[in-house]
């Protein structure tokens, strides 16, 4: 079977999980006019990307996906609370919560998933993202680095639609911003790939303080 499926299927907006749901604070920026043109959408999907996603995000999905993949159950567990403790917001957190939860339960009712991943996701308190994802790739045979490549690129997929939806921006808009931003994704993937993991890590502070603000956004679309 060609490869190229099922790293299309974890890349999917129809992977039913409720990415679409979610922002990352992005909202709140419109809300707050921090983002207010393409100009300003692009530099605050820069930063995100190279401040915060290649420095801690993808290294520490890149590691649950290696884990996942060699059998390192301990290591997998270690990282799962890692990135749990990692959640800086109350949405945030619940974020990773409610799409680990959905990927769960997905995994749970395919064939694809062996026991011993099955016992992981059981014995987890609170199963994340992250540790989801990498499941997810292990049972469909997806290669750390494609993993890891698809959910930039679904995170990269779904601020574009925020924009469309709030700005509001334009398809050929969005597309010209894709155009200006695969290079930095492709950059945020390599510097995450290098990246030890006593180096991992960001201060974010932009997102956290429009995370905690959208709390209290009075009128939203999105769930953070």
């Amino acid at each position: 079977m060609n490869k190229a499926w099922q790293l299309l299927r974890i890349a999917s907006p129809q992977l039913p999980i409720g990415g679409y749901s979610y922002s990352q604070g992005l909202e709140m920026a419109v809300e707050q006019a921090v983002v207010h043109d393409e100009d300003s959408a692009q530099r605050w999907i820069a930063d995100q990307l190279l401040l915060n996603l290649a420095r801690f995000e993808a290294p520490l999905l890149l590691a649950h996906c290696q884990a996942a993949a060699s059998e390192d159950w301990l290591q997998l567990r270690a990282l799962a609370e890692q990135q749990r403790a990692s959640r800086e917001t109350r949405e945030l957190r619940l974020e990773s919560r409610q799409m680990g939860y959905s990927l769960q339960q997905l995994l749970s009712g395919l064939p694809e998933l062996d026991q011993q991943a099955q016992q992981l996701f059981s014995e987890l308190d609170e199963p994340g993202l992250a540790v989801g994802w990498a499941l997810a790739a292990r049972a469909w045979q997806i290669a750390p680095q494609d993993a890891l490549a698809a959910w930039l690129w679904g995170w990269l997929e779904n601020q574009l639609a925020v924009l469309m939806k709030t700005l509001p921006l334009g398809q050929q808009a969005a597309q010209r911003l894709t155009s200006q931003l695969l290079p930095l994704l492709d950059h945020a993937q390599h510097q995450a790939s290098e990246l030890e993991p006593e180096h991992w890590g960001s201060a974010a502070f932009g997102l956290a303080l429009t995370s905690m603000a959208h709390e209290r956004q009075y009128s939203r679309l999105f769930r953070s």
